[in-house]
């Protein structure tokens, strides 16, 4: 048996390791566009601010392509795919075989149309290639203007400041972190974020990038779209991420935002599988579909992936919007549905201590959390998330939930007992 991986990222590194747990001897290629692909793209911002390594960054040891008897085809793009012959064309007209293959080709990072865009000093950030760029040309007292206030923005402005870097946020919506925080806790970011010297603009976006010198090849500033200049050096384009799916457009492989798989991460054509940030997987708050940009989403997508592919069934239990961070200071933990829209549905409940800059929110529907939000106090999310993975009805610890002295010892013996036994058996099906 022959298994393709294209991405060795977290999902590739995940399908490895489960196809080696059922299959010793199948032959596995994995092909990685990146030289290096077995580092933590979260921790990239760590690198550029000084605080990790590359060496801290590796989740797994160099040795592990030996160890697992991977053929790793490292710095290779794959450019076609050919269903029909069951092959993968490579950027250097190498031609690939597969007997099962799995598509975990990732994000690329979403870059508007933005007059200047060429100039030296615009970067993205979402590869450690791209942090070892930026970090060549970052100099202290420099003024760098990042486009986007979601996870990439505050992430690369919180390291940009540690750098020495005078920082600018330019942000279209009303808020930083729109995605995972409401209100409130968006302005304890920010607070804390300006407390740091950074300045932040919502409501705007950059309409164009001008240049300085002769050529005018160099980045000397932006101009917004209420036309307002900022005087900058450096532009890091941080809105977000998108599926990268231009593999697959054009064959039989469906795809909608990314590639849609079912819960054994298959795709509609048979023995190819697909996940990670290129893919729609079940989101078990509503029930469908969706894209889940998340490390941990990815490897157990990639490891459910591995066990169907090597031929153990592997059922994907399900994942949902997760992000925990600790930016300029301030802890938080955001997951599920944290920003409701139909308040006839959803019931809300929520703490602020204004003095503590303590925040802790938690959404029900039908008496089941969907979602919750805790800032500068998270030691109760490990339990939250449980409750709400299980669907536990909480109606009897109403507002326990957001209250300073709930705990374990809060819930019910049935449910604590089954909270401390729960294991990863879920994922696994018998044959």
């Amino acid at each position: 048996m022959r298994y393709v991986i294209i991405g060795g990222s977290a999902g590739g590194i995940g399908a490895c390791e489960a196809i080696r747990e059922v299959d010793p001897v199948g032959e596995i290629i994995l092909i990685s566009e990146e030289p290096f692909p077995q580092y933590s793209r979260p921790m990239i911002s760590e690198f550029l601010s000084g605080k990790a390594s590359f060496e801290k960054m590796k989740y797994r040891g160099d040795v592990f392509w030996k160890e697992n008897n991977v053929e790793l085809k490292a710095g290779r793009k794959a450019v076609h795919l050919d269903l029909k012959e069951r092959c993968v064309e490579l950027d250097n007209g190498e031609k690939v075989k597969f007997d099962r293959l799995l598509i975990a080709t990732g994000g690329k990072p979403i870059i508007p149309k933005t007059e200047g865009i060429d100039k030296r000093g615009v970067f993205t950030f979402t590869t450690i290639s791209d942090a070892e760029k930026l970090l060549a040309v970052v100099k202290k007292n420099q003024r760098a203007v990042v486009i986007g206030g979601g996870l990439i923005g505050v992430s690369v402005a919180e390291a940009l400041v540690e750098r020495g870097v005078v920082v600018t946020i330019v942000e279209l919506k009303d808020r930083i972190l729109s995605l995972i925080l409401d209100e409130v806790a968006s302005r304890i970011i920010r607070d804390a974020m300006e407390d740091s010297g950074v300045t932040i603009i919502t409501g705007q976006t950059v309409k164009s990038i001008t240049g300085k010198y002769e050529d005018n090849t160099a980045v000397e500033g932006v101009v917004l779209s209420n036309g307002e200049e900022i005087p900058c050096g450096l532009v890091i384009f941080a809105i977000g991420v998108i599926p990268r799916t231009e593999l697959v457009l054009g064959t039989d492989i469906k795809t909608n935002r990314g590639i849609i798989v079912d819960r054994y991460m298959r795709t509609n054509v048979s023995d190819v599988y697909a996940c990670g940030d290129v893919a729609e997987v079940y989101d078990f708050i509503f029930g469908e579909n969706r894209v889940l940009p998340l490390w941990p989403t990815a490897h157990l997508g990639g490891r459910v992936a591995g066990y169907n592919m090597a031929g153990k069934k592997a059922l994907f239990p399900g994942g949902t919007a997760m992000s925990a961070l600790n930016y300029f200071r301030v802890p938080v933990i955001s997951v599920g549905l944290v920003n409701p829209t139909n308040n006839n549905e959803y019931e809300v409940m929520i703490q602020h201590d204004s003095v503590r800059k303590i925040y802790r929110k938690v959404v029900l529907r039908h008496n089941v959390i969907v979602g919750f939000l805790l800032v500068n106090d998270i030691e109760r999310a490990g339990t939250l998330f449980y409750l709400m993975h299980n669907f536990v009805d909480v109606k009897e610890l109403g507002s326990q939930l957001i209250s300073d002295d709930f705990s374990l010892a809060s819930l019910p013996f049935d449910i604590r007992r089954n909270l401390f036994m729960e294991g990863t058996r879920w994922m696994v099906l018998p044959n």
